[in-house]
């Protein structure tokens, strides 16, 4: 199935994140987190991308078997900034041949190995650039990324909205956001990707707050800020785990209820492996 059709049936549509397993013994573990979330009946999964030595193959590995043996329908996560062009069309053909119809296209971040390749010798150097590739070498449906509060690297709004239009001008099929946990950035967001042009679905990425260390430490990785009353919500219960994994749900609960009600077109979660939260939240937003 390609994703983008999901989109016109008039419903919500509920995708989770999945990251790809770093050990081999983590791997069943991670099998069974899968089998726990598929119960809910997610519309599709994606899984993130292992650039760097060996995680290439265990991330082709693992998106054929989710979709082959676990039964989901799979995006795979592919990033450019450490493979030749040769390199992405051979990855594309492997995901071909596994019956992926959907990637998640992404510049992607430096791999701690130091494989990347320097910045003068990159033949796709940005994301635009891999979508363009990934639309000559087949017939796949594309994610982008979008960022509500603007890429860490970007100079401004302006020019990080021109960088997603060219996603998706370039064939992005829908928009997948950073975490955020203020709406008013989402739907600020929104409305100027449209001014803009950009047409296409932008869900929005929802990440339940499972301890508030984490949860700072995500936010100043990727440029999102933690609004005033979550922080100081969480502040006196920080050491409490099972109070913040309380209040987080309730969080991403009362955030996803408004996104939808405001018009998102679904919600796609950032599950870090995990299915406690992610669930307790899809099945308060399916309880109404």
């Amino acid at each position: 199935m390609r994703i983008p059709e999901l989109f016109t049936r008039g419903k919500p549509v509920f995708s989770f994140e999945f990251f790809l397993p770093k050990a081999p013994e983590d791997m069943e573990r991670f099998k069974e987190t899968v089998r726990e979330l598929k119960a809910l009946g997610p519309d599709f999964v994606t899984i993130t991308y292992g650039a760097g030595g060996s995680g290439r193959e265990k991330t082709i590995e693992t998106a054929g078997m989710i979709k082959a043996e676990l039964g989901l329908e799979t995006a795979s996560h592919l990033t450019c900034v450490a493979h030749t062009k040769a390199e992405l069309k051979a990855v594309l053909a492997r995901l071909k041949a596994l019956r992926i119809e959907n990637v998640v296209a992404l510049r992607g971040d430096s791999p701690k190995d130091g494989s990347a390749l320097p910045a003068d010798r990159r033949e796709v150097p940005y994301a635009a650039d891999l979508v363009r590739l990934i639309g000559a070498e087949g017939d796949f449906a594309m994610a982008v990324a979008g960022y509500p509060e603007k890429h860490p690297e970007a100079v401004s709004l302006e020019a990080d909205l021109a960088r997603l239009k060219e996603k998706v001008d370039a064939g992005g099929d829908w928009v997948i956001t950073q975490l955020f946990f203020d709406n008013k950035d989402y739907f600020d967001f929104v409305a100027r990707a449209r001014a803009a042009g950009v047409r296409c679905p932008i869900v929005p990425g929802i990440m339940p707050v499972t301890g508030f260390q984490q949860t700072k430490r995500f936010t100043e990785m990727c440029g999102a800020r933690l609004p005033a009353e979550l922080t100081e919500r969480l502040a006196p219960i920080a050491e409490d785990k099972e109070a913040v994994v309380r209040f987080g749900v309730e969080w991403a609960v009362r955030q996803c209820r408004g996104l939808l009600e405001g018009g998102a077109p679904g919600v796609h979660f950032y599950t870090l492996n995990r299915s406690h939260s992610t669930s307790n939240v899809l099945e308060t937003l399916r309880r109404g």
